[in-house]
């Protein structure tokens, strides 16, 4: 058998979950159950954090200390882009393989690399703004009403400027 978990030591699992929704308990129990955790009781408190990504895909980040879960959600850059189109909650049943074809704005692009500048591998902000721009030509979505591609010659040749913050 393995070893008993040190109670006071601060552990931290990520899961995958379904915003808004109470995960299946089976799923969570393997990661959590053996750091004492209730997992009925885990996978409604992920459901209560996650309601403002209602029926998308997100990283959940839970910190274990004294037998109790913190929960923050860490949404990917795909979440953060839906969000903000601001497109209704979908049926993940009824309609897969969804192209967005909103318009995001430049100003919206930039806010979005900010915020995970600091999971991002390059080294200024200009190439996390590629990488978002990056993950709008996945989505489908378009930039100022442009191609994400279009704006990756305009960031690349000077003639769109992109702050060094």
């Amino acid at each position: 058998m393995p070893p008993k978990v040190d109670p006071n030591e601060e552990r931290i699992v990520f899961i995958r979950a379904i915003g808004g929704e109470v995960g299946a308990a089976s799923t969570i129990a393997p990661k959590i159950g053996p750091l004492g955790l209730n997992p009925k009781k885990t996978g409604e408190d992920i459901a209560k954090a996650t309601t403002a990504w209602k029926g998308m895909r997100v990283t959940v980040k839970l910190t274990v200390k004294n037998r109790v879960a913190e929960v923050t959600v860490v949404p990917s850059v795909a979440s953060m882009i839906i969000q903000a189109l601001a497109e209704p909650p979908r049926d993940r049943k009824k309609q897969k393989n969804v192209k967005h074809s909103g318009s995001l704005t430049l100003e919206q692009v930039i806010k979005i690399a900010q915020n995970i500048r600091g999971r991002s591998l390059a080294r200024t902000l200009k190439g996390t703004v590629k990488e978002v721009l990056g993950t709008c030509v996945s989505i489908g979505c378009a930039v100022n009403g442009l191609a994400p591609k279009d704006l990756f010659t305009k960031i690349d040749d000077g003639s769109l400027a992109i702050p060094d913050q």
